[in-house]
């Protein structure tokens, strides 16, 4: 809790390096490219007179004399207009007119930052009436995506244009308060990140930069400010609205997303009623997304193309047969499809978490969630998860519990929930539960983790705790176990525990303490 906002920014500045290195060459890759496809780069007037800087990339037929289904890409937080370029590219010779902007705030754009705020919803509104003007687009078939800010930005357009008929949300939130504040608990290593990216390639607004500060300096009093001023910015706030407009939704998230994870997609995606897809890969926040825009082969850009061609052009590709929720666990290479959320985890099996454990706080056991992006990458890639070895975890620190041996492979798929008793000796304070797929010689992967804080609790009296661990696919092999850790301390997050701060945790027999495990059927 003492960590200063000038070393949390210091962090970010460094966090976001590798950053904007990979958007420098983002930018260089496809700009190489744009003189054989007559890209135009272009001035757009925005909401109240803001000026955006955007590009255009039409179909080499393109004449005067017909008309083209329309694509808007807004950019991601922190990377320039040419983000999208080889994407535009591909989506042109294939017959869009694309037109790509970056957001205000950010680069060459005017304005300040507004994170999604209205005045990037009206910007969204007045690029499609500058496309419509000034180039052969055809009104009546229009769509929207993005990665990232792009993608939370098209998913609030779409709730507040009707012209929007098509979404491709790629690596994006439905939910910000859900997202960096969820279990009621800072993920600093995300905002930090946000808050280096917009220092370094834009402006902040001043309700931005004291959004940042209340959420670094965990300044309760104005808590309910924060929660509002998210509200407002989250696409589950006008889930009616979109559901109304009829756009189609198509929604793709990473297991490991650290920024946006997958949780707060697959809540929204249950409520959509439109037509809709939700797609989840192994990765961190836009890494799934990212071979894509320098112009390779890429599974999450193949769909969203035939996410448009279906539902904008109106070609029987069949992908609106197919199975509506498309997964890739991470401990395998193979897709499965689902006829919706529910049916992932079709089963649950139950740990048991019996006896009475206290801890003490304030202190890092070793078990952690990893490192932003760093961690969630060398899965993706690798395999390689965060790791602990449980038997050496000090108990002190470290609550823990294990299953059985398997005597099969365990396919967890979705949401784990954890479901106990808790003891604080503290009005407030931080957990962090972990699940762990634990091998024959004690080694721990991380399977999944979150964080849950309270305050304005009376120290000594039990509160339940129920917390759910965020959603993903991983395979247990046969002859490992599972264990649950809980402690106090993650890197991931701000924690809350006062100085000298203990938890006990205990399972009374009219209301056992458990985890709750999903399982795909055999």
């Amino acid at each position: 809790m003492g960590t200063s906002r000038k070393a949390l920014r210091t962090t970010a500045v460094g966090a976001v390096s590798a950053t904007l290195l990979a958007g420098s060459a983002l930018g260089l890759a496809p700009t190489a490219q744009a003189a054989s496809h007559g890209v135009r780069f272009v001035d757009i007037t925005g909401d109240g007179g803001t000026v955006l800087k955007g590009n255009v990339v039409m179909p080499a037929d393109a004449d005067g004399t017909h008309r083209y289904p329309l694509l808007v890409f807004p950019t991601s937080w922190g990377l320039p207009q040419v983000e999208y370029l080889a994407q535009a590219q591909k989506l042109a010779d294939s017959g869009y007119v694309v037109v790509t902007y970056n957001v205000r705030g950010f680069w060459q754009s005017g304005g300040e930052i507004e994170v999604a705020g209205p005045p990037d919803i009206a910007d969204a509104s007045k690029v499609i009436d500058w496309a419509l003007a000034n180039t052969p687009a055809d009104a009546g078939h229009i769509g929207m995506g993005g990665v990232s800010y792009g993608a939370g930005i098209s998913l609030l357009a779409a709730a507040h244009d009707q012209r929007i008929k098509a979404i491709a949300s790629l690596s994006g939130w439905a939910d910000l308060i859900d997202s960096i504040y969820s279990g009621r608990t800072q993920h600093v290593q995300a905002a930090a990140l946000l808050d280096g990216a917009a220092t370094l390639t834009g402006r902040e607004s001043p309700e931005l930069r004291q959004i940042f500060d209340n959420l670094y300096a965990s300044d309760l009093s104005r808590e309910q400010e924060m929660i509002d001023w998210g509200k407002k910015r989250s696409a589950a706030t006008y889930l009616d609205r979109i559901n109304r407009n009829g756009a189609a939704v198509m929604l793709a998230n990473g297991w490991g997303d650290t920024v946006f994870p997958a949780n707060q997609y697959v809540d929204f995606y249950e409520k959509l009623t439109v037509p809709k897809r939700l797609e989840m890969r192994p990765g961190d926040h836009a890494t799934a997304e990212i071979t894509g825009l320098f112009g390779l082969p890429n599974d999450v850009w193949t769909d969203t193309e035939r996410w448009f061609d279906h539902y904008l052009k109106g070609e029987d590709n069949g992908i609106d047969r197919e199975q509506p929720v498309e997964l890739k666990p991470r401990s395998t290479g193979g897709y499965e499809g689902y006829p919706d959320w529910k049916s992932v985890g079709a089963t649950r099996k139950k740990i048991a978490l019996a006896g009475t454990t206290t801890i003490h706080a304030n202190v890092d056991s070793g078990a952690d969630g990893g490192v932003i992006f760093l961690s969630s990458i060398l899965d993706q890639v690798a395999q390689i998860p965060p790791m602990a070895s449980i038997p050496l975890l000090p108990r002190r620190w470290a609550a823990v519990w294990q299953s059985e041996k398997y005597s099969t492979a365990q396919h967890i798929r979705g949401t784990a929930k954890l479901h106990t008793t808790l003891s604080p000796t503290k009005e407030s304070g931080t957990l962090v539960a972990y699940l762990y797929d634990v091998g024959p010689l004690g080694l721990g992967k991380l399977v999944s983790n979150a964080p849950y804080t309270w305050h304005g609790q009376t120290p000594g009296q039990p509160i339940g705790v129920d917390l759910e661990l965020f959603s993903t696919a991983y395979d247990v092999p046969a002859g490992h176990r599972l264990a649950l850790v809980v402690d106090t301390v993650d890197p991931l997050y701000i924690e809350h525990n006062p100085s000298g701060a203990q938890l006990t945790f205990s399972s009374p027999a009219d209301d056992p303490s458990y985890v709750s495990v999903p399982l795909r059927e055999q």
